[in-house]
């Protein structure tokens, strides 16, 4: 066979059809482009007139959605019109995709229920872009939300993605506001309204800061003495913050409140360990060395 006779008609179809798909495939690339450009935009339009945190992670969600839905669509398209170049009728292989899609659709349950489980998830406002959630026994903040699975990156740095369709029970920390509960232990010896006082005017302290007081909504609350524990009553409290900002605020409320111990001679109680030297056979048991210093100043007092 000639090669002529072979690569002729290749070429007159380059000639015919080469600047079709070439302009198919930059107006796909184009129209991506547009779409990811106006989607931030309008969302980051939106954003800058929001000033409620939970309103502005409620457009960043909707503009991952909406560039991710127009992104299909516009491959889906691209890829219908790159087939009618090469020849290849659209109508048979809808047909034919309806009868595979029934026999497919038993083997792609998951993928369905994923979906599904998806649209209501964004639906119902339940995860944002910035939410910090516990799901299918995975935690973190929310990076990503789509109609397929939820991308969460923990505090280790390690990102999970998590089919919508293994999430039964979703738990938002960060949904409007948070709080941080603090169960705080104590000797028994001590006076439980002093160690209350104690509390509320840490609590009083920290919301004068300037750099905590913007992030807590309310007063410490005081939920009283919660439990009689086997070393310390464990009083309960708990204060009120800006979603995501209570896990700082509680650190410094902890450090805070144990320098007020401290001052206050305020015991916390620990755990203690007694020592067991053992005994040999015949009842004996090792020596045990113990060194002695003298205070020369506790002495001559």
């Amino acid at each position: 066979m000639d090669i002529q006779s072979i690569t002729r008609p290749v070429l007159q179809w380059l000639v015919d059809h080469g600047p079709k798909l070439l302009v198919i495939i930059i107006l796909t690339f184009a129209a991506l482009k547009i779409a990811r450009m106006l989607s931030d935009r309008v969302f980051g339009t939106v954003r800058k007139g929001i000033k409620e945190v939970e309103m502005q992670k409620r457009a960043d969600t909707l503009s991952s959605l909406i560039r991710y839905i127009s992104s299909i669509t516009i491959l889906l398209v691209a890829i219908i019109m790159i087939l009618g170049e090469f020849g290849i009728q659209i109508g048979p292989i809808l047909a034919a995709a309806g009868i595979v899609g029934v026999a497919v659709g038993f083997g792609s349950q998951q993928l369905v229920q994923d979906i599904i489980s998806g649209f209501f998830i964004l639906l119902e406002d339940q995860i944002r872009v910035g939410d910090v959630i516990n799901v299918a026994g995975k935690g973190g903040v929310v990076e990503k939300v789509n109609l397929r699975m939820v991308v969460l990156r923990d505090l280790a740095g390690s990102v999970h993605y998590i089919r919508n369709g293994h999430i039964d029970v979703v738990t938002n920390m960060t949904k409007e506001y948070s709080q941080y509960v603090f169960d705080i232990g104590v000797a028994y010896r001590e006076d439980v309204d002093e160690v209350m006082d104690v509390v509320k005017a840490v609590g009083a302290d920290i919301r004068k800061d300037p750099d905590y007081a913007d992030d807590i909504l309310d007063d410490i609350e005081m939920l009283g003495l919660d439990q009689f524990a086997d070393s310390a009553v464990i009083i309960k409290a708990r204060i009120k913050t800006k979603p995501i900002t209570q896990w700082r605020i509680g650190r410094e409320f902890n450090r805070r409140l144990k320098k007020a111990f401290d001052e206050r001679n305020i015991e916390i109680p620990f755990p203690h360990m007694t020592v067991y030297m053992g005994q040999d056979k015949a009842g004996q048991a090792p020596p045990l060395h113990v060194a002695t210093e003298r205070n020369d100043d506790a002495s001559a007092g």
